[in-house]
């Protein structure tokens, strides 16, 4: 466990530096990696060639590249009445969009993954969803049985209970056993989600995330009072530095969102409107269209 001394120094000094770099604009401003996907896009094609299939950027994504913003995107269904025909179409979406992933319960895990086989599309899925409150032996059970079924991706729930009671241990440990169970090959997210917490403990959660081993921090479940803001997201980036991921979800509908996201510093974006938020930014980059207007217009939920 990390020093609670040293997380709340570290809380602290985040804090104090968030009101100078929260109106900060990302693109000439951003000192976090020097490779931006607009005023370097040699480095993209470079990254590229040497063999890397995903790449995670954060000022510029969307502006006249919706490919890489499309590669961003956790295609997203968590709806519980969502019947199979609606995972099948999810599946069939990533696959003609290119997203990230599809993240979907984990009872359609092993469907996604035989639809999705020999594609490069990850199949998602929630652990200790949505409440986070399951013990950690649940939790750690749960991400067995997904990583069986074929999740590639996790994404669990923290418990916020004991994030707000301040027992620093319990969550991080809580974190780590999910995380070990996925080690080394499925990559773990941690849903904090932030509507429920102050700046303070988005923070903390995301020093625990980090400290755990995590590889990505998550705003939000999408079923809680809130969802993802620009604030939290540049919030949680603050915390974790550049050597974690950042997934904005929760209320993201469209592309002028997605992009103030990922401005912020998100490098995932959890979404089920997906094909609006790419078709939008195909459009705003003089890309034809590449969807029907059946697709343009499904309605969002995540």
């Amino acid at each position: 466990m990390t020093d609670p001394k040293l997380i709340e120094a570290i809380v602290q000094e985040v804090l104090r530096r968030l009101p100078s770099s929260a109106g900060a604009s990302t693109c000439g401003d951003c000192t976090s990696c020097g490779h931006c996907a607009v005023k370097k896009p040699e480095m993209i094609k470079s990254l590229v060639d040497q063999g890397a299939c995903r790449i995670g950027c954060c000022p510029g994504v969307g502006s006249g590249m919706p490919p890489t913003l499309a590669c961003l995107i956790d295609h997203t269904l968590l709806k519980p009445d969502a019947p199979r025909s609606d995972v099948e179409k999810l599946c069939t979406e990533a696959l003609e969009y290119n997203f990230a992933s599809v993240c979907i319960n984990p009872s359609w895990v092993s469907l996604c993954r035989d639809k999705l086989r020999g594609s490069e599309v990850k199949v998602c899925t929630v652990i200790g969803f949505p409440l986070g409150a399951n013990t950690t032996q649940t939790k750690a059970f749960e991400t067995r049985r997904a990583i069986l079924d074929g999740a590639t991706e996790v994404d669990m729930v923290i418990n916020v209970g004991r994030l707000k009671s301040g027992d620093n241990d319990y969550v991080e440990k809580d974190i780590r056993e999910v995380v070990e169970q996925a080690r080394p090959n499925v990559l773990t997210k941690v849903i904090l989600e932030t509507a429920l917490l102050s700046k303070e403990e988005i923070v903390r959660a995301s020093l625990l995330a980090r400290s755990a081993g995590a590889n990505f921090v998550k705003t939000s479940t999408g079923f809680a009072s809130g969802g993802a803001t620009a604030e939290d997201v540049r919030l949680m980036r603050q915390a974790v530095g550049d050597r974690m991921g950042v997934k904005a979800s929760g209320g993201i509908r469209d592309r002028k969102v997605a992009e103030e996201m990922v401005e912020a510093g998100a490098t995932r974006i959890g979404a089920s409107a997906s094909v609006k938020i790419v078709t939008e930014a195909a459009a705003a980059a003089g890309a034809p269209k590449a969807v029907t207007e059946s697709a343009a217009s499904a309605k969002s939920q995540y």
